[in-house]
């Protein structure tokens, strides 16, 4: 170890007396001043935090070289996948490093393309991001959202699509949430909280969410309710309206849980009722189109893996439901309709399977894809005859193609150029054991060539939550670490949606140390089967994949040589006390029930450090705008790490300033991020560059 690493002096904070009994266990909170973000002593503590941090980094001799390779490979034209509303087309695409990708609009696919909304112009630093947008169906108007400095808050904006100018429409307090025009487009639903308070509006919980219809060309205060529910302060609305225009669908959320409730209201008759249509939470209903009184969903009810059913809001009694398209081994991830027919997305082992089928539920045939990857897009109307989607994998870049719905035929639209050769590297996906006898896959992606003699530094990344699942994806930022010679390692560990709402229950609440033994056990996989050695093994992980990591460097500090915990959630036992952190409680479980409390503090990773264990080298990241994970989590974390910690190894904490949990985050921050955890990397595992 060099000086500067033995010599590394970290920040104190005052501690807090403040201890908690949670159901007769008495716990101390001894960081609990560094969740205000806003105090003085909280900032002096940051300024010092990044002191070290960035002074640490810039003592790496390879951090300017990654860097730099990271910029270059970056700089290539990206497009998003084409879609089309009225008689107009629109498209993402972004030079190369801009901040943010820009939105076009063109009226065929071979005229010159108009830029119709550049965030880049909303401000220097790129720091404003288009968070969502609708258009309205005869292309006339777009609505759309901004987030500043990666909040969660959006305010929402119209501008009219001909002349470009934006219309008075102003709409704030708005999250998570979209829009949807009305047939007439004179307006469109949206969903949105209370004005907060303007000092701890990024920590403040977020209840009570109301679903509003705005009238284009009036006030906010203006905004007609639609639908509220006084006694239910957790649920969370989505208003959609049908293609025909004839029903307003209401999704009605509850925390992150994906069981569902569906309203619906009839458009075509003023003031006509709201109808529960399906009023208990007991399972998912996504609604993929309506023939007049005949809904779909994609539904996991007595079908964990998904199918297709039919509702008939005439006849709407369970017994009278038809099913559809029945469950297959494969994951049903989601359901589309075009041409008359349903574009079904399944997953096979973590990769994209694309079927069609006709209403009736009959198989037409499958969409031959490039490779095993992830395949997106196939959007559009029910009489649309093509469609367009994307395919990436971790050496494919994210290639567009042009999709026949009747002859079943694609036709590749756009194709990146970036500056390196697929075919010198290998992807492979294996089956290894977890700790239970769980057979768990993991993709493996490095250069070709490399020797199996235990010592290449390897990043093993995992998320294990929510029921997100992680297929293959392009980035140039994994590009450059297998550049110099790393190898990348995903297993799609329990608590994803890999395998249907089973696999995801498995890694859930009182299970959720499967997901801990999961990632261990590919690990020890990798170490086994001379990938690596703890030495040189690198973990990653960010969000509930951030809680990941800090639940196995806690459990295993033996077993790996550097963590990465991003934006993690690190205080299991006050998570809920922050903006939508109540809602994870679907997932977690609570501290506040007393038979929850004795899982969440076996595992959460602030509680979990033990002083004078040697842990291993550690670069947190985390954001002073990230209103998801608030970055009190990150915070309490490092403080308590550097406190337990004992031996040369770095524990340092990178604080991004106008950032956030991740979204809307601009190029520039993007690699600048990347380049010092890879340098961080490259240093702790003593890799030569």
């Amino acid at each position: 170890m060099t000086n500067s690493q033995q010599l590394l002096s970290y920040p104190s904070v005052t501690h807090s007396p403040q201890v908690d009994n949670y159901h007769g266990t008495v716990v101390a909170d001894p960081y609990r001043a560094l969740e205000d973000p806003d105090s003085e002593e909280t900032k002096a503590w940051v300024e010092a935090q990044n002191q070290i941090t960035f002074g640490y980094l810039e003592e790496i001799s390879a951090r300017e070289k990654i860097q730099q390779r990271l910029t270059k490979l970056w700089d290539y034209e990206k497009y998003g996948i084409p879609f089309q509303e009225g008689d107009r087309y629109f498209y993402f695409k972004n030079d190369g490093l801009q901040n943010q990708s820009v939105l076009y609009t063109l009226e065929t696919l071979e005229a010159e393309p108009r830029v119709l909304l550049d965030p880049n112009q909303l401000s220097p630093d790129g720091t404003v991001a288009l968070a969502g947008l609708a258009i309205s169906e005869n292309g006339q108007y777009l609505a759309y959202g901004l987030s500043t400095s990666g909040s969660d808050w959006q305010e929402w904006k119209v501008r009219h699509i001909e002349t470009g100018k934006d219309l008075e429409d102003h709409l704030q307090w708005i999250k998570f949430s979209g829009a949807s025009w009305t047939k007439d487009h004179q307006g469109f639903f949206y969903s949105r909280y209370d004005a907060p308070q303007e000092k701890t509006k990024l920590e403040d919980i977020n209840y009570y969410q109301k679903l509003y219809y705005h009238k284009l060309g009036t006030h906010q205060s203006a905004d007609t309710l639609i639908y509220q529910r006084p006694d239910q302060k957790e649920w969370g609305f989505g208003g959609s309206v049908t293609e025909d225009g004839k029903y307003l669908i209401i999704s009605v959320w509850r925390g992150t849980d994906p069981k569902n409730l569906v309203f619906y209201r009839d458009l075509t008759q003023p003031e006509s009722e709201i109808v529960e249509l399906i009023n208990e939470f007991v399972a998912d209903y996504s609604f993929i189109d309506n023939d007049d009184h005949i809904f779909y969903f994609r539904t996991d009810l007595d079908a964990p893996r998904g199918r297709v059913i039919a509702i008939d809001i005439e006849n709407p009694h369970p017994e009278h439901w038809q099913e559809i398209i029945p469950q297959v081994p494969e994951t049903l991830e989601s359901v589309g309709v075009l041409n008359h027919q349903f574009v079904a997305d399944y997953l096979q082992n973590a990769h994209s399977q694309i079927k069609i089928f006709d209403l009736q539920g009959n198989y037409i045939r499958e969409v031959e894809l490039p490779g095993l990857g992830s395949a997106g897009g196939f959007g559009g109307k029910k009489e649309d005859r093509e469609t367009f989607y994307s395919f990436t994998s971790f050496t494919t870049p994210g290639t567009i193609y042009r999709y026949d719905m009747v002859t079943g035929k694609s036709e590749l639209f756009r194709q990146p150029q970036v500056d390196f050769q697929p075919e010198d590297y290998e992807i492979k996906q294996v089956f290894y054991q977890s700790k239970d006898g769980t057979q768990v896959p993991m993709f493996i992606t490095h250069k070709k060539g490399i020797t199996l003699d235990g010592n290449n530094p390897t990043y093993l990344y995992g998320y294990g939550g929510f029921n997100v699942s992680l297929t293959p994806s392009f980035s140039v930022s994994l590009l450059v670490w297998m550049e110099m010679g790393g190898v990348y390692a995903v297993p799609n560990l329990r608590g994803g949606g890999e395998y249907g709402e089973e696999w995801h229950q498995a890694g859930m609440k009182e299970k959720k140390q499967n997901v801990f033994d999961d990632f261990i056990a590919a690990a020890e996989w990798l170490i086994a089967n001379n990938y690596t050695k703890p030495s040189k093994l690198a973990i990653g992980g960010g969000s509930n994949g951030g809680l990941l990591v800090g639940a196995c460097m806690t459990q295993r500090p033996d077993l790996f040589g550097a963590a990465l915990p991003a934006v993690g959630v690190m205080d299991m036992l006050r998570f809920h006390q922050f903006t939508i952190g109540w809602a994870w409680v679907n997932e977690y479980g609570s501290p506040d029930e007393p038979e929850e409390f004795p899982t969440l503090y076996a595992y959460s990773p602030l509680h979990n450090l033990k002083t004078g264990t040697t842990y291993p080298a550690t670069l947190i990241t985390t954001a002073d705008h990230d209103d998801r994970v608030v970055p009190a989590h990150s915070f309490k974390f490092a403080a308590a790490l550097q406190a337990a910690h004992h031996g040369d190894a770095p524990v340092l904490i990178r604080i991004e300033t106008k950032a956030g949990h991740g979204a809307g985050k601009p190029t520039a921050k993007i690699i600048a991020e990347a380049a010092d955890k890879w340098a961080f990397l490259v240093r702790v595992l003593g890799m030569e560059v």
